[in-house]
């Protein structure tokens, strides 16, 4: 049966993702260190691992399996959910596909040695826009349909 794990630590699209996932009747992990509101949502779990580098990941790719869609901006993370078969979003709506992991695993330890290296390089990047959370929402529609739908 198809459920949608959040990486909750930092996702701007919980709210969003609650309601596609409503909408569809599909069960909801957000999974955290703590500090969430629980939802007063049947559909929606609210999960709290304890403290610890990566716990909330370790149980989302404990259990996301192939029919689930995982939403997280975790690069190790989306390979593990990729490779147990599920469907991987970021916040803005791209899609971690097998095609693409490989690629986004090489660019992310590419950029940790740049920053190692330059002490004032800083992180930063781009905000995050209503074009954005309207793309996250086209996407997660969609990735629900094709995971229920088993394509």
């Amino acid at each position: 049966m198809t459920a949608v794990y959040i990486d909750a630590d930092a996702c701007p699209v919980k709210a969003e993702a609650e309601r596609v996932a409503t909408r569809h009747k599909v069960r909801m992990f957000v999974v955290s260190n703590g500090g969430l509101r629980p939802s007063p949502n049947p559909l929606v779990e609210t999960v709290i691992v304890p403290e610890g580098p990566d716990v909330a990941d370790m149980w989302i790719a404990e259990r996301a399996t192939k029919g689930d869609v995982v939403v997280t901006g975790d690069i190790p993370l989306a390979s593990k959910c990729i490779e147990a078969g599920a469907r991987v979003l970021r916040h803005n709506g791209e899609a971690f596909t097998q095609a693409n992991i490989g690629q986004q695993l090489a660019m992310r330890d590419l950029m940790a040695d740049l920053r190692a290296a330059d002490p004032f390089r800083q992180g930063g990047g781009k905000g995050f826009t209503k074009a954005d959370r309207s793309r996250f929402l086209d996407a997660l529609e969609r990735e629900l349909r094709a995971a229920k739908a088993g394509r």
